[in-house]
């Protein structure tokens, strides 16, 4: 079996400017550095094979349900003003890291025109059922995917998020504030049934039940009553899922139709079969050895072009898992680990 570091890189990088401050260069600087220390720190504590970065397409959920996403494009900065600056800055660090990562690294670099990182990153892990996952994404959607052999590292907050508790980088359980118990991720499946029926605003995903409360009462079904009736699709289950309600251009919905649009949109494990066909494809083919020459040369001369000292100064480690080649079946059958 092997170990994979699955990093959403996307999200891992440009997180960094909302926990740092000052001009866009020292931003810049701070999301190589969180996004190198974060797969750094992951690689040796879980003894890695390999990294595996996921990168983003246009998604196919903006076909399936055109206002996907729609509200981050009305969000984005006025052409001129210093956001939109720093966005370029941005994005222009963004391409030369990731450019790096393909042409200079033995790292994988996954990318599917009509899929996003969160599709490549579920389907790896299906590809690979056999093997241990940690990703590395701020993002709480992949707490859907936490397994035994599956979990989180959040390098914004450096918590490793795993489905029996969270803890820090030196192993020791995080606390919530309220309880003063450890965090424990909330039940993936039914988390996941949640957003389902509420919706997600963060992706304008609209809701399947406007209004829809958590815990029932006597006479009116909750979330926690139809989730726990979910496999027998009884009273609670109907009681939810048959409501009609109607929205503010006066169309009639019913919870039910909505609630599988939502499935299909939200459930990483969901997508229609074509497309999972299909990355499941881009996949495979991009699962090969890369053998690139001189990697840690280059990643000295990567590190100078950003003035990464600090970086540079555990290169030795860190040039460890950008040459560590993918890792196939025909490796696991010759070695005896």
């Amino acid at each position: 079996m092997a170990t994979y570091l699955l990093v959403d890189t996307m999200n891992t990088f440009f997180r960094a400017r909302h926990v740092v401050r000052g001009d866009a260069d020292v931003k810049v600087g701070m999301a190589i550095h969180i996004t190198l220390s974060s797969i750094n720190k992951c690689f040796q504590k879980f003894k890695a094979d390999h990294v595996v970065f996921a990168l983003e397409g246009r998604s196919w959920r903006k076909d399936f349900y055109p206002p996907y996403k729609r509200n981050r494009i009305d969000k984005r900065p006025a052409v001129g003003t210093p956001e939109q600056e720093e966005d370029a800055v941005f994005f222009e660090a963004y391409d030369d890291f990731t450019k790096f990562i393909i042409e200079r690294t033995n790292c994988s670099a996954m990318q599917c025109e009509i899929a996003e990182a969160d599709d490549i990153i579920a389907r790896f892990i299906a590809l690979h059922p056999n093997d241990t996952h940690i990703i590395i994404s701020s993002d709480t959607d992949f707490v859907q995917l936490l397994t035994p052999t599956v979990h989180q590292y959040n390098g914004i907050t450096n918590e490793l998020i795993k489905i029996d508790g969270v803890v820090d980088d030196k192993g020791k359980p995080v606390k919530d504030k309220k309880t003063g118990e450890q965090k424990i991720p909330a039940h993936p499946q039914y988390q996941l049934f949640k957003k389902c029926v509420r919706g997600d605003a963060t992706d304008n995903v609209f809701s399947a039940y406007p209004g829809v409360r958590e815990k029932g009462s006597k006479n009116k079904s909750g979330l926690l009553e139809a989730y726990a009736d979910k496999d027998t699709r009884g009273y609670n289950w109907n009681n939810i899922m048959l409501q009609r309600w109607v929205d503010h251009n006066g169309v009639e919905h019913r919870v039910l139709d909505d609630y599988e649009r939502n499935v299909t949109l939200v459930d990483l494990t969901a997508q229609p079969k074509e497309v999972r066909d299909y990355v499941d494809t881009v996949i495979i083919e991009q699962s090969v050895p890369k053998n690139k020459p001189m990697v840690g040369a280059h990643f000295m001369k990567f590190c100078g072009k950003w003035d990464m000292q600090r970086i540079a100064d555990n290169a030795s480690q860190i040039s460890q898992w950008l040459q560590a080649n993918y890792y196939t079946m025909e490796d696991a059958d010759a070695t005896t680990r």
